[in-house]
């Protein structure tokens, strides 16, 4: 398997871990939802539907794959996604922190872009 599929692959059972655990927290008018677009790498978990007369649309974790490198875009969990990413086999230089600002990334111990 070559290394873009293989971090596909990954970033897959990551989101759908965490979807899964979203899930469990929701409520029932409001779906948790995996978006894999392989085609672009774009790869976010979303919860999306209503609470009362309230509508509800938050991106919650937001992947996308750019020049062989994940870029965490959004994270909005308490989860260290960067972290995780490492136990699952991605080096860190091969990771962007993209919610950083680009000054900070030297300084972040992950990639730079």
């Amino acid at each position: 398997m070559d290394r873009l599929e293989r971090y596909r692959q990954i970033i897959r059972q990551l989101l759908t871990s965490h979807a899964n655990l979203e899930s469990g927290n929701s409520d029932s008018d409001v779906e948790c939802q995996l978006v894999f677009d392989t085609e672009h790498d774009h790869y976010q978990v979303l919860d999306v539907g209503w609470s009362g007369l309230k509508r509800i649309y938050n991106c919650f974790i937001h992947l996308d794959i750019k020049d062989s490198k994940i870029w965490i875009q959004r994270n909005m969990t308490e989860a260290n996604l960067a972290q995780e990413l490492v136990e699952m086999g991605i080096p860190k230089e091969d990771i962007i922190l993209g919610l950083h600002p680009p000054y900070k990334r030297p300084y972040t111990g992950y990639g730079v872009a």
